[in-house]
């Protein structure tokens, strides 16, 4: 770094720290505005965004679908977390810790609040009894991917993601702190992907739902513009189990899920029926 910091004695919040989203970033939890949130007709209410941990559920939402649990119809809503929308007074009733996506099931009463997408995507596999095994030792090799992914991820996102492509300035230690791990982790992909389909095994399960959006969209290229800075070509086997999730159905129903980015014809803002991907993309919604 060019300016080495002096730590002070205790930290205080001066001001912002610049980058893509200082403007909404504060030290202090709770709402900032009152503002209730919408509530569509079906049982689930999503509140979310198509970043990663957005596509997470969507997805999750997609598959069962597609799998013949029609009760796993869903309302998603769009969150603008640019404009703060994680901060409404609603929102944070069902988020405490103001992030997306959240979730509220309606057909339980009273309504269950659902946050965290890994928490999510397990409530909805143990509700619907899909994608996650039912034998111990199946069930444990799931979560084993799905915290690791948990756990993990924020190296990604918030570490090198942060430095790389949101930062206000370009600084050689992070980044290249945050890329050695991030190498790391697609390393422990790719050997564990040497001789098996999906992550936990065979069949397709939620750690795959999981784990996809962040490290399969990162090999395809659509994370960071960063494909070619890690050399994601090296990860031959991360790179196979990629193409074949993003080449299912729901997959790509469910990255258009609340996407405000790229080709409008791509976009679904809000969904509230299957019909939405057809009828209300932003493409045509722009056509009138």
């Amino acid at each position: 770094m060019s300016n080495e910091y002096t730590l002070p004695k205790v930290w205080t919040w001066e001001k912002e720290s610049g980058g893509r989203f200082a403007s909404i970033n504060r030290p202090i939890a709770g709402p900032t505005h009152d503002k209730d949130l919408p509530v569509g007709d079906h049982p689930f209410q999503l509140y979310s965004l198509a970043t990663p941990n957005g596509v997470k559920v969507t997805v999750m939402f997609e598959e069962l679908l597609e799998a013949g649990h029609s009760d796993a119809e869903y309302d998603a809503w769009l969150m603008d977390i640019g404009e703060g929308d994680q901060f409404g007074s609603g929102f944070v009733d069902i988020n405490p810790n103001s992030k997306i996506p959240a979730l509220l099931d309606r057909s339980e009463n009273p309504p269950q609040r659902v946050f965290e997408s890994g928490a999510i995507v397990l409530y909805l596999a143990e509700k619907f009894g899909a994608f996650l095994p039912t034998d111990r030792a199946g069930r444990t090799e799931v979560l084993n991917w799905v915290f690791w992914q948990m756990g993990a991820t924020p190296f990604l996102g918030g570490g090198f993601g942060h430095f790389y492509a949101y930062a206000p300035e370009k600084y050689e230690y992070p980044i290249n702190r945050y890329a050695m791990e991030v190498k790391r982790q697609l390393d422990v992909l790719d050997r564990e992907l040497a001789d098996k389909a999906y992550l936990a095994g065979d069949d397709y399960t939620i750690a795959d739902i999981i784990a996809w959006p962040w490290y399969g969209q990162l090999v395809l290229g659509r994370a960071y513009d960063a494909a070619e800075f890690l050399a994601v070509y090296e990860y031959e086997n991360v790179m196979r189990w990629a193409k074949a999730i993003d080449a299912r159905a729901a997959v790509s129903r469910g990255r258009m899920v609340n996407n405000v980015n790229g080709d409008p014809k791509y976009q679904l803002r809000e969904r509230h029926s299957a019909d939405d991907f057809d009828k209300k993309t932003q493409d045509k919604l722009d056509k009138g």
